[in-house]
């Protein structure tokens, strides 16, 4: 059963469900994607690694995600990062590896610049980073909508966009592209200050492999391994793909 952590105040209060392992070693921290949940096939996946090992692994579902209360449309980054770094605050007393999923790439890259200025002592160990959808609000939805999908935001506050992983459409709302904004990595180097794995899919529809590649660019200081799967999709899922997921954990772990 999950444990709840209160984040937030007021209006903007919530509880965070929690899943957290007890183990040995560098804990290692799940953050799923843009309207994932912890029970993903890849967070299962890793739990079920973690336990086997006897390692440390906790995963959490943001606001507005699987068992976490409030609305998605109320989200935004700024939430979601806040929500991670409170996880990471009660759930995780050293440096974890942190596994980001997609959005949860992104905000594994803002926690980790967030701890190195703030708690340097509790920085992360390592990234693993799938599919890595940094600065996604802006460069892989903004840029690409055309004028009439901006229109709709910025008059309706909110544009429901079809998905490929669900029959209800993803609402994008207008508070999301511009808080996002407050967020973005590209354009100055990203240090991390710890080893990074990017597992990339070359035919994934929704985070390029070009994508993955900037994000290398923007590494210059770190060791940062890279895994273009060629057949790969976005979700990277197939067995193969957890062996791979594992593999990458274990490598750093």
């Amino acid at each position: 059963m999950p444990q709840f952590l209160d984040v937030g105040s007021g209006d903007d209060s919530r509880r965070i469900a929690v899943l957290a392992r007890d183990g040995t070693g560098p804990a290692v921290v799940w953050l799923g994607g843009f309207r994932s949940d912890m029970a993903s096939t890849k967070a299962e996946a890793l739990d079920g690694w973690a336990a086997e090992r006897g390692r440390a692994f906790v995963r959490f579902d943001y606001a507005g995600h699987g068992e976490s209360s409030g609305r998605f449309e109320d989200s935004t980054v700024s939430r979601w990062l806040e929500d991670t770094l409170a996880v990471l605050d009660r759930f995780v007393p050293g440096r974890p590896v942190l596994v980001g999923s997609s959005m949860g790439g992104w905000i594994a890259l803002l926690a980790a610049r967030n701890r190195l200025q703030t708690k340097p002592d509790r920085s992360p160990a390592g990234l693993v980073l799938i599919a890595p959808a940094v600065d996604f609000t802006e460069r892989l939805m903004w840029d690409s909508f055309p004028e009439s999908i901006r229109e709709a935001i910025r008059d309706k506050g909110v544009y429901h966009q079809p998905s490929l992983y669900s029959c209800e459409p993803y609402p994008i709302t207008r508070a999301l592209i511009e808080d996002g904004r407050k967020h973005l990595l590209f354009g100055a180097p990203i240090v991390t200050g710890c080893p990074v794995h990017i597992l990339q899919g070359m035919q994934d529809p929704d985070v390029p492999w070009r994508h993955a590649l900037e994000l290398v660019e923007h590494l210059p200081g770190d060791c940062v391994t890279m895994t273009l799967v060629k057949d790969g999709d976005h979700r990277l899922s197939r067995p193969e793909d957890l062996d791979r997921l594992i593999a990458a954990v274990g490598s750093i772990a």
